[in-house]
Parts: C-alpha cells; structure tokens; sequence
C-alpha cells in the first residue's frame, strides 16, 4: 500500500471514529503482516497423519478476542479452512447459534451496549437484537443451473475467505451480529475493527459467540475482534493478505479510503432520509409512522426519518396528530436554544456562512435531554421533539441523529420532491413519502433514487420490521450492493459440464 494511501485511511478512519465520540487513538506501530502467514494444515497431507504448527497453537484459547490484528487475521484465515471443510452444515449451526445468542442475551447485551456507548434506548437496543432472526442466512444462496443441447453449466455462490469489517458505535452488537450471520452463512471468516466507544461489548459478544460455536463445530475463531481497536489495527487488517474482501461503515471519505486499498470494499455510507407528505394521505397514519421512525434508538438508524416536508394544506393537521401521539412540538425560541447546544459553527471558508456540526454530545441522547437545553419541560414518555424551520436549517441539513425533527412547509408537490433531494445530499440511502396519488410517489421514487424508498409506512419497515423483505443493518449505498445479505458476501463460481449430465 502506497503511502498516499495509508495517510488516507488513516486520516479518514480517524474522522469516522470520532464522529460518534470514540476515540480516534493510534498505537505503537503493529508488526507487519507475516510474508507466509500460518493457515491451518490440510486435513489429509497423504500420510493420513494431521499437522498442526506452533503458530495456530497459540492462536488458540482466545476465542476470537485478540490484541494483535495480524494474530486475528491468521486466526480467521484458519478456522475459514475448517469451516471450508466441515461444510454448510456448519455454517447452519454458526447461524442457528448467532440468532439464538442475540435473543436469548438481547437483555444483557443491550444494557451492556447502552452502559458503554450511553446512546440510544434500552428497550430498542434489545429490540434490534431480538430481531436478528430476521436476518437472512445459509438458505438464501441458491446456485443457478442451465441444461441445453451442449449439456449443464452451474453457477455457485463461493466465500471469499477473511473479511475485515468495522462497526458502529450506534447499533454494535446488533451489526456485529447481522454481518456474522451474513458472512458466515456465505462460508467465510470475519474480522471485527469495532468502533473504540462500543468495544467492550462487540468483545463480549464475539467471545460468547466463539465459546458456543467451538462447542458445536469445533471451530473456534470462525469471528475475531480487535479488543482495543486502533486506526493502526484497521490498516494491519486492510493490509493482511489473508483479508480478502472489506465491509466498512463511513462516509464518501471513507469509502475512497477503502476503494484505495487495492482490496473489493463493501460500503455502508452516510444517509440523510427526508420525508415528504402530501395532501392525499392520510395524516394520523403518517404522523405515527413518522413518530415510530424517528424516535427508533433516538434516531441513530440511518434509515431513520431525518426532516419532514410537508405540504402547506396539511402542514398544521400533521403537526397535531404528532402532538397527539407522544411527540412535543417546540416553539421558535426553545428551537433557537436547542440548535446552539446541538450544533457547533465554525466560520466559514472565504467570508461564507458559517457551518454546522453535530455536537457530539447529544447525538442519540433521550428527548428530556435535549428538551432540557431548549428550556423546557416536556410529559414523562414523549417519544420525539419537533419544530418548525426552514430548508436550510442546521437540523435539516445534518445527519443530526437525535430525537428531534425538522417539519418544513413547502407550497407544491414539485417543491417538496426537489427539498427532499437537496437535503439526501446525493447519498441516494433512504427516502420515505406519505401519499395516496400513484404519480406523486413515482415522482419521488425516480427523482431521489434511493436504496430504500418506503411508502405510507415507518422507515423500519424498509428493513422488514413492519414491512416484507428482510433485515441488515449494513446498506450498502455507495457501492451499490443495497441491503446486505449472505450473497453479498461471496463470489459467483461457473462450473460447465459440455456435451453431457443432460438427461434430456
């Protein structure tokens, strides 16, 4: 990896780190990748005596929590061999038992994680592990076959090997889980680079998985993690030979960063989901839709309703119907005080106006919390804060991630789909519309060419909960890949058999 490109990731990955309040810190330089890293022997080498190298020994009994990211990367490379070995029954049972795990320990996990992290809601950090069912698994890769004249061509989908992944301070213990599901179901390894501020718990949750799967197939390190993760384990694990594929989380910074390692990167970039309600819908169901949305987690989904554009017709009925399912309307002043302590404003470049950041202190922070810095008292179980403001307001321009949303008055359809698109900023992740007039949600579905467009429902149902599809909680904008599923996750192999294997 050139230097250029090392300076990068590592100025990148520093700025992803610390945007949620990790810390960003590096270590004492790791040592380099092994030039011939130790792998796990073959079964049979033809003497019917099996090997095993001083190396892998020591690998062992760690259960995939590591210090060292090189040590976690040869562990990973080889319990992918065992896994390659003992085939998809195993992957069956690494399935079986992730799911099982995240129900069973969604309590103690999403307190563990809410303790650390001090962001988001208890009851929704267990939801999102109780749901780690819906994420799709072994059963969802299908191999495709063609018969003619000239006889069978199969085409399989096939692991990749390694991947190093990174998660989110936000939802650490849930994406961890969903990705081992998914990577895992496609008969790879994986390598976890946590987010500083959540590591405590993706190592809990890593061990307590590895500790299980060993019992059940014998293989141990199937999922590791880097227990005090640094930017310089997250270059050791781009850098590893054996790292064959990258799930990454970050922004359009990041997702250079990684397409630069020279490596096929999978990634989650940034989201800013607008919302546009019309005339035709019908204003009770969009404001609970809207409320269950965005007060998810305290609004730390990606896909989560970010700004509302409403036509002015039935601007003020939204409104009270939120006021009436457990939001709290704020008025100009409370709204004033509120955006001076959520968001910082550095001068701008050239005389320009100033710009807005996130204050990183209220990012998923409980409605009083932010009801408190507006001045405020609000009833005990308000779900979501809300206020009026313009297109261009610091709430409606940032991907704020707190329980409080922007409604903007715009006079038309047209206006309202083109503030949409000027406030997703291009990152083509999620958008969300409230309307019964086919042509209008056409409109908006062309114009904004989103991931994820959901209609007349919350921003959960386009991850299945509430509506029909399936669950991840990697979307993949940037790279295009959506969704992210077992196939995700691996390489399409042909296999062609001429002339004959037709029966017909």
């Amino acid at each position: 990896m050139s230097a250029v490109n090392e300076t990068l990731i590592r100025d990148v990955v520093a700025e992803v780190l610390g945007r949620l309040g990790g810390s960003a810190t590096t270590t004492s330089k790791p040592s380099p990748a092994p030039s011939t890293p130790p792998t796990a022997p073959s079964s049979n080498c033809g003497c019917g005596t099996k090997k095993t190298s001083a190396t892998n020994i020591a690998l062992r009994g760690k259960f995939g929590v590591f210090q060292d990211a090189n040590e976690a990367c040869a562990a990973a490379q080889e319990a992918f061999l065992q896994l390659k070995q003992k085939g998809v029954a195993a992957r069956r049972k690494i399935e079986e038992i992730v799911k099982s795990l995240a129900e069973k320990n969604a309590e103690a996990w999403g307190k563990l994680e809410l303790d650390e992290t001090k962001i988001g809601r208890l009851d929704h950090k267990i939801a999102k592990l109780q749901i780690i069912k819906l994420v799709p698994g072994v059963d969802w890769l299908r191999p495709d076959a063609r018969s003619g004249d000239h006889g069978i061509t199969l085409e399989e989908y096939t692991p990749f090997g390694v991947v190093g992944a990174v998660t989110p301070s936000t939802h650490s213990i849930p994406t961890l889980s969903g990705n081992i599901v998914n990577i895992c179901a496609a008969g790879n390894s994986v390598v976890f680079n946590a987010h500083p501020g959540a590591s405590r718990c993706a190592a809990a949750a890593v061990r307590a998985y590895n500790e299980a799967i060993y019992r059940e197939t014998g293989i141990e390190n199937i999922v590791c993690v880097i227990e005090k993760p640094t930017l310089d384990s997250f270059n050791a694990i781009c850098k590893n030979e054996n790292t064959r594929l990258l799930l990454v989380t970050g922004g359009p910074m990041v997702v250079k960063a990684a397409m630069m390692t020279g490596k096929r990167a999978i990634c989650a970039g940034p989201g800013n989901p607008p919302v546009f309600v019309d005339d035709t819908c019908c204003p009770t169901r969009a404001a609970k839709a809207i409320i269950e949305g965005a007060a998810f987690d305290n609004n730390l989904l990606c896909i989560g309703e970010k700004q509302v554009f409403v036509l002015e017709s039935v601007a003020d009925k939204l409104m009270q119907r939120m006021s009436e399912n457990g939001a709290v309307k704020l008025n100009s002043a409370q709204l004033d005080r509120l955006t001076k302590a959520a968001f910082t404003f550095k001068e701008g470049q050239g005389g320009g106006c100033a710009h807005a950041s996130v204050n990183k202190d209220f990012i998923g922070k409980d409605p009083i919390v932010l009801a408190q810095a507006a001045g405020m008292n609000i009833p005990s179980g308000t779900q979501l804060l809300f206020a009026e403001t313009d297109a261009n307001h610091p709430f409606v321009v940032e991907e704020q991630m707190m329980p409080m949303l922007p409604i903007v008055r715009v006079k038309s359809v047209e206006e309202g789909i083109e503030r949409s698109l000027e406030s997703e900023h291009g990152y083509k992740h999620t958008a969300i519309i409230h309307s019964h007039d086919v042509e209008n949600i056409t409109a908006m579905a062309r114009a904004l060419d989103t991931t994820l467009f959901v209609k007349n429902g919350p921003s959960l149902a386009g991850l299945g909960i509430g509506g029909e599809g399936y669950l991840s909680f990697s979307v993949a904008t940037p790279t295009g890949e959506g969704i992210t599923n077992p196939k995700t996750f691996c390489r399409v192999r042909r296999c062609v058999m001429v002339d004959n294997l037709r029966i017909y």
